[in-house]
């Protein structure tokens, strides 16, 4: 077998800078921003408790700033997301399912107010765009389908390695600022790796 796994989804923007600040409003964190010569610059960001990055930047697609219209993200509380990036100001659309419960149609055709009435699991979306009307839909999934992963896997023991040496380098630094030995160590690491690896608490 070889896993295909998703990794990053290229947006076209026309403002860098402002598609950036967007994005670490609502969330996203910056992993990467990387300006070379002749103006080429990726910028990597990636949504909390996603494995999937999205990367923008300047001389890195030939697409449109504002053709991507039909990008995904998966939230387990539609509700509470919607409270939050309307808080940090990304102006989402109401709630809504779809009249047939699969999967919402394009445009608004078949499109009916408010959460799927049983809330059932992969029937409620919101959308939001970003400065320059790249699309995002938010899909609420509270049950997975047998066969998909949710949690953090690791794919070799030296995966497992550089994760805890990271968390040693910055449980070090940690320990600086705290002037003395930490003796909850254990927890401080788990809770370092789960939001590097964009899980909650």
């Amino acid at each position: 077998m070889v896993d295909f796994k998703i990794e990053v989804v290229v947006l076209p923007v026309s403002d860098v800078d402002r598609a950036k600040e967007f994005y670490r409003r609502i969330g996203f964190r910056e992993d990467v921003d990387y300006a070379g010569p002749g103006g080429f610059r990726v910028v990597h960001l990636t949504p909390p408790g996603s494995a999937a990055s999205i990367i923008i930047g300047s001389g890195i697609t030939e697409e449109t700033p504002g053709t991507a219209q039909s990008v995904h993200m998966i939230v387990d509380d539609i509700v509470a997301a919607r409270a939050l990036l309307a808080e940090r100001g990304a102006s989402p659309s109401e709630i809504f399912h779809d009249a047939g419960g699969v999967f919402h149609h394009a445009g608004v055709v078949d499109r009916v107010a408010g959460p799927h009435p049983d809330r059932q699991s992969y029937g409620s979306f919101l959308s939001f765009t970003d400065p320059d009307g790249n699309v995002f839909f938010l899909q609420e999934v509270t049950q997975r389908r047998p066969g998909r992963i949710s949690h953090v896997v690791y794919g070799s023991a030296a995966e497992v390695e550089k994760a805890l040496r990271e968390a040693a380098t910055a449980h070090g630094e940690h320990e600086k600022e705290l002037g003395h030995y930490d003796e909850a160590w254990p927890a401080w690491y788990a809770a370092y790796m789960a939001k590097a690896a964009g899980l909650g608490a």
